[in-house]
């Protein structure tokens, strides 16, 4: 293991991002589609599986608490943090109903899902977009190079030009980030 290659290599990852005039774009459309559905009194829900369900938590705290200054919470919401429901819809239904179940519950026309997967693919975040979609929830996925099966299910799709996951997901929260300050400088402007 060379600690160097590793920077080098997420660096370069994050300059191929920087170069893409289309997914620059995309990440900007997002941090829109997030400050109209706050506007309109919608909120941001996201979700994932371990690392990625780290980053939604991560990304929804950032919203609901504060990101670069002091300001009024936003409601933003990681579908998995409540153990005990997702452990019983796990349980109950199937794993790949957990987040889908919590959307047709939660969602409502003027909210945004948030859907993150590496591999794009992932059956539980896919079956949240498709619920989403059905509600009329405005779809944004966070996903690797491909977009897998959610780069048809998602109205602004976020693929990180990268097929290894650590570097998509460091990417994940720099897009991440970038919406929260888009959201916030938008919303409460200094």
């Amino acid at each position: 293991m060379n600690i160097r290659d590793i920077i080098k290599d997420s660096i370069e990852v994050k300059s191929r991002l920087l170069q893409d005039d289309a997914l620059i774009v995309r990440i900007q459309l997002a941090g829109i589609s997030c400050v109209d559905s706050l506007k309109a009194g919608g909120k941001i829900l996201l979700c994932g599986n371990g690392g990625s369900a780290a980053d939604a938590q991560h990304i929804a705290a950032e919203l609901s608490g504060r990101f670069n200054y002091d300001r009024p919470p936003l409601y933003a919401e990681a579908l998995h943090v409540n153990t005990s429901y997702v452990t019983a819809v796990g349980n109950d239904y199937g794993y790949d109903r957990i987040y889908s179940r919590m959307v047709e519950a939660a969602g409502r026309i003027h909210d945004v899902l948030i859907g993150i997967s590496t591999s794009g693919n992932s059956e539980n975040v896919i079956n949240a977009l498709v619920t989403a979609k059905k509600l009329g929830l405005v779809t944004i996925g966070f996903t690797g190079e491909t977009g897998g099966k959610m780069a048809d299910l998602c109205d602004i799709l976020i693929n990180v030009p990268s097929k290894n996951t650590a570097r998509i997901q460091e990417s994940h929260i720099l897009a991440g980030h970038i919406i929260c300050e888009i959201v916030e400088s938008t919303l409460f402007p200094k």
